[in-house]
């Protein structure tokens, strides 16, 4: 029993250890932007400036309130119902023009005409394409656009959301991981500096939550990240 103790304490303080670092990068960018305020700037950069400190702060924020909601998901306060996934798709897209922008980024949006309503929770929905689409973001090259896509699998027993990156492939460990369809803990992702995995782990605790699984498809050149999740019987007017 103390063994089982110690090896829990020792997981809990590695999670902390990830959590820590992963939020620690959009915290150094925002005390970064805010010093070189201090310099003789033109009004066109301090604005650039103030943008990029709101998206920041923003995401940030986003970040902690998910770590929030995940630990809730044992109390099943979020209520699971037929949800359209390309408004919720489209709304992530619209919160996320400003982060794409200020990064030099692209996405693009592809919606199959077959996809049906999924079943799931709006607001682990939206958490779970915001933060594909920003991992996406984050491991694209300059000026290279990532893709997002929506459609149906499974002969229709459930809809695939998906995004692709043109960045390093995902490493073999996490991608074995996600292959089980889901990621038990925020783990560091080689070839991808500077992440812990937070986002993944809060999308694979999401999608479980939702009888949902991740997966990942290596490419070439980049990776992409999809969540499966069970189709609705009523089908999507739009």
């Amino acid at each position: 029993m103390q063994r089982e103790v110690v090896r829990d304490l020792f997981g809990v303080e590695s999670e902390l250890i990830s959590v820590a670092h992963e939020l620690k990068t959009p915290l150094c960018l925002i005390r970064q932007l805010a010093f070189s305020l201090r310099n003789d700037l033109s009004e066109r950069e301090m604005m650039k400036i103030a943008e990029q400190i709101s998206v920041t702060s923003e995401r940030a924020l986003r970040m902690v309130n998910e770590l929030t909601k995940v630990a809730r998901l044992e109390d099943a306060l979020f209520d699971l119902e037929p949800v359209n996934p390309k408004r919720i798709c489209e709304q992530a897209v619209k919160e996320l023009e400003g982060y794409f922008a200020m990064n030099h980024r692209k996405l693009n949006v592809r919606y199959s005409n077959n996809f049906k309503l999924v079943v799931a929770n709006p607001e682990l929905l939206a958490s779970i394409v915001y933060n594909l689409c920003g991992n996406a973001m984050y491991y694209s090259e300059k000026d290279t656009p990532s893709e997002m896509f929506v459609k149906s699998v499974d002969f229709g027993h459930k809809v695939r959301i998906g995004v692709r990156d043109f960045g390093p492939s995902l490493p073999m460990n996490i991608y074995r991981h996600l292959k089980t369809g889901f990621l038990k803990a925020p783990t560091s992702i080689a070839m991808r500096p500077g992440s812990s995995g937070l986002g993944l782990y809060i999308v694979s605790r999401f999608a479980k939550y939702m009888h949902g699984r991740v997966g990942a498809t290596r490419h070439d050149d980049g990776t992409t990240l999809f969540v499966d999740l069970l189709a609705s019987n009523q089908r999507s007017l739009f």
